[in-house]
């Protein structure tokens, strides 16, 4: 059975570590702030997570009575600050990103290739917002992870050999989480490595999913959330 898309972050919040600072992006990537994980005697990690308008310490999203309308992140979604959250200009966010002082990074992605290539910002011919903080945080920092669905809304493959929407950066990504499986990114093959299936998916749905060549882990196991 695929996974949620809160499955999905769940599983991506096990990557943190305490006293990681890391920036979510618009989208999936935001559900991760719901699931910060904890010690066994249940006292939460620290972790700062960071937003590209200028906000290091986002919280959980609030509730209806909780919403302050001029707390958002960088997708205008409201939300939430921890005790000792800091508040700063954009360019100074961005010196955090480009400066290399975060620890990590999850995001979304449209295509990704299997040499670790991703394209999340624009599609030729629509309406593009602007290009965001993507491109600055893949080339920033120290580990790149990436949420998305296995296969897009026409059911076709969104890993694939090379990317054909413009690229957001080359060879930049170390994991990937999707709804069927979780893939490390080998550096030596230079190929993704799937290492956990979902509950019920099988290595040849993964393979008729999936038009890059990928490698698979000796022993799979079940992506735990």
């Amino acid at each position: 059975m695929p996974l949620t898309r809160d499955q999905i972050a769940a599983r991506a919040a096990r990557e943190l570590r305490d006293g990681y600072v890391v920036n979510l992006g618009i989208g999936m990537p935001t559900l991760v702030a719901n699931h910060i994980p904890a010690y066994p005697d249940g006292t939460p990690y620290e972790v700062w997570l960071q937003s590209e308008n200028g906000l290091l310490g986002i919280g959980p999203f609030p509730f209806e009575d909780d919403v302050d309308p001029d707390l958002i992140n960088a997708g205008k979604q409201t939300v939430t600050a921890v005790p000792g959250s800091s508040y700063f200009s954009s360019s100074d966010s961005f010196g955090m990103i480009r400066g290399g002082h975060i620890d990590m990074c999850i995001l979304g992605a449209m295509q990704l290739s299997q040499t670790g290539d991703i394209a999340n910002w624009m599609i030729p011919g629509k309406m593009v917002k602007g290009m965001g903080g993507a491109m600055d945080l893949v080339a920033g920092v120290e580990k790149v992870v990436v949420t998305m669905e296995h296969t897009n809304k026409k059911g076709e493959p969104k890993i694939l050999k090379e990317c054909n929407l413009p690229l957001t950066g080359k060879g930049v990504i170390d994991m990937v989480i999707t709804d069927l499986c979780v893939m490390h990114f080998d550096p030596e093959a230079q190929r993704f490595r799937v290492t956990e299936l979902a509950e019920g998916v099988t290595r040849e749905e993964i393979e008729a999913k999936t038009e890059a060549e990928i490698l698979f882990a000796d022993e799979l196991v079940t992506v735990g959330v």
